[in-house]
């Protein structure tokens, strides 16, 4: 199969799996993640099919949203691309780059790493900071039933993998927990230019947000 074709379906079956997702890890949280891939890839020398494949299947079965089981996604994404006749190679891959691209992951010894991952990853943590990145983690705390702000739960940046798992602190302290995190953790240089304003703006956001909480 052609790679035109194999990208075709592959948007096909996303698309369809997806459909009712929340709304910051649906089908249009996928197509910006992407878009950006491919863009980062550009400059890049890396496998453009292997970028692709894993941005469009990295959330196809997030395990936020399947009691924590992180298999699952390498598992979907494994079975769909056995159906379309991919090499076991191909596939072995994208299912390692699903496991390793999460912030989550970066809690533990991380032992797989390729061009391909580096790019897929900062990809997803664009779409997770500046004001996509705001928007997408509102969503995902109203989702969750968190407060938007609470003085008295101070964030905590020294969580173990598991708890910050199960955290359920105000979304707010998400900023602080990961998202301003992110940019450091940036693999390329075209991402990294790319973050900076991202996360500057991010900056600019809580200090209006606590200039609005506690006005002089």
């Amino acid at each position: 199969m052609d790679h035109a074709t194999l990208i075709s379906r592959t948007v096909a079956f996303v698309k369809e799996t997806l459909q009712h997702a929340e709304g910051g890890h649906d089908w249009w949280h996928i197509d910006r993640v992407w878009t950006n891939a491919r863009y980062i890839a550009r400059h890049e020398d890396c496998d453009l099919l292997i970028v692709e494949l894993a941005a469009l299947l990295h959330d196809i079965a997030d395990s936020k949203f399947h009691n924590g089981d992180e298999e699952i996604g390498p598992a979907t994404a494994a079975e769909f691309l056995h159906s379309q006749g991919v090499d076991q190679e191909i596939i072995t891959h994208v299912q390692q780059i699903i496991r390793h691209m999460s912030f989550k992951a970066s809690f533990g010894e991380v032992s797989f790493h390729s061009k391909e991952l580096a790019v897929v990853q900062d990809a997803d943590r664009l779409d997770a900071i500046g004001a996509i990145g705001i928007a997408r983690a509102f969503t995902y705390g109203g989702h969750k039933g968190r407060e938007i702000y609470n003085p008295d739960i101070p964030h905590n940046l020294n969580m173990t993998k598991e708890q910050y798992k199960n955290t359920t602190a105000p979304t707010i302290n998400h900023f602080y927990e990961k998202l301003l995190l992110l940019k450091d953790k940036i693999n390329t240089p075209t991402a990294r230019q790319m973050a900076q304003q991202r996360h500057t703006f991010m900056e600019q956001f809580l200090e209006q947000f606590y200039s609005e909480v506690s006005p002089e």
